[in-house]
This record gives C-alpha cells, structure tokens and sequence, in this order.
C-alpha cells in the first residue's frame, strides 16, 4: 500500500487572530522601553521656587505659599518628556531662590559636575526660584567642568495657575540639554521660548513671563516648536574652560554688595568690614564712600566697583587701578559678587582678580 502523505490542519481561524492579538500586545509594551533605551539621559536637579509651588486656587499669581510640589509630580505632568529624553532626579532643595546660599550651590555644583562626568548623562537641568536665579546659573557657569549643556529654568507662575508656564519652560529646557548644538555653550537659563547664556542674563521684570533679558548682547536662542535654534556663542571664559574648582570646597567667603545713591551713608562698608566681609561690592558710588573704601582696602578688604543702571560696562580708570579698586566691566552687582567670592578662593591680588572679571 502506497503511504498517505501527513494531513497539515491549519490552525483554527479564533487561535490566529488571538496569536496575532497577543504579539501586538507583546509589541506595544515593548514599545515605550526600546524607545526608552534610545533615548539620551538628562539630570535634573531641583531646588525649589514658584515652578515647584502652588497655590490655594488657580488664579492666585502671587503670595503662593500653599504647598510645594515634588520632583516625581513635575516629571508625572509632563509625560510629553518620556519622547525626549529620560530623566534621572537629584532634590538638592524645594525652597524660595531667597533661601539658596553657599551650601546649596556646592552641593549642586559638585552633583552637577559628579552627574556630567558620567558617559550616559547627555546634559543637566537645574529647576530654580527666578529671583536670584542668574546667580546661581552663573556660579554653574563657574565651576562646571564640562562641554555638556547645562540649563537653569524657572517659572513666572506657580504650578497650579490657570496659564502656568513652568510645565514648558521645563520641557524646552530638557529639549535644550539634549540638544547637540547646545554642546559647548556654557550653561544657558530658559524661559519664555528663549535661551540666555547665564554670563549675561538678568531678571528684568518682578512679575512678567517675559522677565528674563540679556540688555547688552541678547539671547543665544530659541526653542522653537520645529528645533531647538541658537544664533551665537559666548566668548567668555566658561565651565570646561574655567580655572575654578569647588571639589574641596566646603564654604564660600564672604561677601557683600553696597547700594550708592545720593547723600549715601557710609555707615554699611564700615560695618560690613568690622563683621569679617572678604570683598565687598559697590552697586553705584556716592562721594561719602570714598574715606570709607579706602579704610576697607587698607584693611584688606577687597573693592569691586559695579553700577545700579543694568546695561554697559565699568570702564577700569588709572585712578581706580591706582587705589587697587577692581571694575566689574559688564557684570551686574549681583553675578560680580558670585564671580568674586570664586575668585578669592584663588587670590587677593586686585591684578589677579581685575584678569578674572576681564577673562569671565
């Protein structure tokens, strides 16, 4: 007898469409993880500010002191960031920008650059109150020993108002840290759809969207909804390029600003000297601040002349050189005395910090 060739029966028509069913399901949850493992990571440092308060209702623009928002509840409401990048957490702090000292800003200076030195890590953003928020992204600006982007952001609007802008402001400043042509230019503040390069950023406007400006050179860039674009590069002395180093670092020296305005009392550098002030900075002079500089010079104190009209440079004189009175050139009272307090960890000699405020 000739043998039957085998029957092949083909698999009922409900077992294929449930095979079917069953890898596409298998698929999609793989989905989100091969995405994932594609995607660049970013490091995100938090210190608190309005971008991470709330308030007892949602029109409620100010006086916002109703609660604080984690770092897990600002990455949950923006899901739109998991198709951008993935994002590690390091709470450094959840207070007003008020409250940032010495001790916070080693603390993220050293996470920061402990984070970048790291091959995984692409670039790192820093969530921050906008009030002294320039001071903070130009001490980064500082002591950042990397090429990697770093990027400050903050928010006008606390987390719970009606046209909150902090959710954006966050999500471009993570688009920016990944973003190649960002490599390279020192840290940068994003806010508004604009990116500021720290050196010459400044907070402008109390209450604004639009707060942040840089008067004498203007922004880098943009985030735009097609690509993130910049226009320019800084040319001054920045992160991988700078000569300071807060490794060791366990506290900064002290130093204060001076406010001049006419009929000015002295009274203010005499008893910042006689408290142990390292330097101190004059936002503006006043004739009756001379004897009084002049007696803190003596003293060892070093004088850093700034101006109070947020646009130019001060220009260095034979008579301020003279006296051993070091300018700012176009740094505001504020980044002079976050660029002062780095250099006297390096040196007292009013030449050597004149190059400093020359070069950064």
């Amino acid at each position: 007898m000739t043998a039957r060739p085998p029957v092949v029966r083909s698999a009922p028509k409900h077992a294929v469409k449930t095979i079917r069913h069953l890898i596409l399901v298998l698929l999609l949850s793989l989905a989100p993880r091969l995405l994932a493992a594609d995607l660049p990571t970013v490091a995100l440092f938090t210190t608190g500010g309005t971008i991470q308060s709330k308030g007892a209702h949602r029109d409620k623009l100010y006086e916002y002191s109703d609660g604080r928002v984690s770092p897990k509840e600002l990455l949950d409401d923006l899901p739109e960031l998991q198709s951008v990048a993935k994002v590690e957490i390091q709470e450094v702090s959840n207070v007003g920008s008020g409250e940032i000292g010495a001790a916070q800003l080693l603390k993220l200076g050293k996470g920061i650059n402990a984070a970048l030195a790291r091959p995984e890590i692409a670039g790192a953003v820093v969530t921050h109150g906008t009030s002294t928020l320039e001071e903070t992204a130009y001490f980064l600006q500082l002591t950042v020993k990397s090429k990697k982007p770093v990027v400050v952001v903050g928010a006008m609007r606390p987390f719970t108002a009606i046209s909150r802008d902090g959710p954006f402001n966050l999500y471009n400043s993570v688009r920016v840290a990944v973003c190649p042509d960002a490599v390279g230019k020192g840290v940068m503040v994003v806010l508004n759809d604009t990116i500021h390069s720290a050196r010459f950023v400044t907070k402008g406007n109390t209450y604004h969207v639009e707060t942040f400006v840089d008067r004498d050179i203007g922004p880098l860039g943009y985030t735009d909804s097609d690509r993130v674009v910049f226009y320019r590069t800084p040319l001054t002395r920045h992160t991988f390029q700078s000569e300071f180093d807060v490794s060791a670092l366990e506290t900064l020296p002290v130093v204060d600003i001076v406010y001049g305005y006419q009929e000015a009392s002295p009274a203010p550098i005499e008893a910042l000297v006689a408290a142990g002030a390292k330097g101190i900075v004059l936002n503006d002079g006043a004739a009756s601040f001379r004897k009084a500089a002049a007696k803190a010079l003596g003293a060892g104190v070093v004088i850093v002349q700034s101006d109070r009209k947020g646009s130019g440079r001060v220009v260095l004189s034979e008579k301020s050189e003279g006296r051993g009175v070091v300018t700012s050139d176009n740094l505001n009272a504020q980044k002079a005395r976050v660029l002062l307090r780095l250099g006297l960890t390096k040196t007292t000699d009013p030449r050597e910090l004149q190059r400093m405020f020359n070069t950064y």
